[in-house]
């Protein structure tokens, strides 16, 4: 715990001001991790965003509650809909008592300000749920979807969703900058190279794991000396990938469930 606290309050002091978490990540302990460093005055600091699970109004409103509560604020900035991962969760959401109606009452009651969706696992799912939105007459603030190195190369949100939100004037969230990892496993690229690449598109925000103080460092470190990329660059570091990227082979998060909490956890979605 002190060391998570330790963490994020280096991180809002250094600059840095947008926090991931999630109504389910560990069980709900980040969230009271996170509820805590934001004490003695750290939560103004803070652009604060979680996510919920549930597609339905009566358990997303109980999330959303709940993570205000372990979060110890009265708000949060941002609210996402998490892993919008199947052909279904967009009709779901957006149905008559869907979770959609929850968020809509929750903002409206000065719960949150913000409303956005997360997912990792298909580009046409994510245009679905922006196409479904648009049915409903919804414009979603922000989207949140993998932009990296292999992404680039393999049913990429980069080339397919990216020049969608940008044309709608949505907050684009790129996360997985390394893949979980994954990338940096295929020895192609460093570490450095991840972060310049995913901060050279045209993101509103580069999320990336800070578990420790070193990490921490490398990422504020990038972002401080960070230039952008010319068009050499670019290709230079894409070339390094593109092999290795042919078949999303290392990008487990779109081609199986080892990423998909809500798959290991299907009662999170009621």
């Amino acid at each position: 715990m002190q060391e998570s606290v330790r963490i994020i309050r280096t991180g809002l002091d250094e600059g840095i001001n947008f926090l991931d978490n999630c109504w389910d990540y560990n069980g709900g302990e980040s969230e009271i991790r996170m509820g805590k460093a934001l004490q003695d005055g750290y939560r103004q600091k803070a652009f604060l965003m979680t996510k919920i699970d549930s597609r339905t109004k009566q358990g997303a409103a109980k999330q959303i509650d709940e993570s205000l509560r372990r979060l110890q604020t009265d708000h949060v900035d941002l609210l996402q809909f998490h892993e919008v991962i199947r052909d279904t969760d967009p009709d779901a959401i957006f149905a008559v008592n869907g979770g959609m109606e929850a968020a809509v009452a929750a903002r409206q009651q000065g719960k949150l300000r913000y409303i956005g969706f997360t997912g990792h696992k298909s580009p046409e799912i994510h245009l679905k749920m922006l196409n479904t939105a648009l049915v409903h007459k919804f414009t979603f603030n922000s989207v949140q979807m993998p932009l990296n190195l292999m992404d680039a190369h393999y049913d990429s949100f980069e080339k397919l969703v990216l020049p969608v939100l940008l044309a709608h004037n949505i907050g684009v969230l790129g996360m997985k900058p390394m893949g979980d990892g994954l990338i940096l496993q295929t020895k192609t690229v460093e570490a450095v190279d991840c972060l310049r690449y995913a901060l050279n598109l045209p993101t509103s925000v580069v999320i990336t794991g800070c578990d420790s103080l070193p990490i921490l460092q490398q990422a504020l470190q990038t972002a401080r000396t960070f230039r952008p990329l010319s068009q050499e660059q670019v290709a230079a570091l894409l070339a390094k990938t593109e092999k290795v990227a042919q078949n999303g082979e290392h990008e487990l998060y779109k081609t199986a469930h080892n990423f998909d909490g809500t798959y290991q956890n299907p009662q999170w979605l009621d």
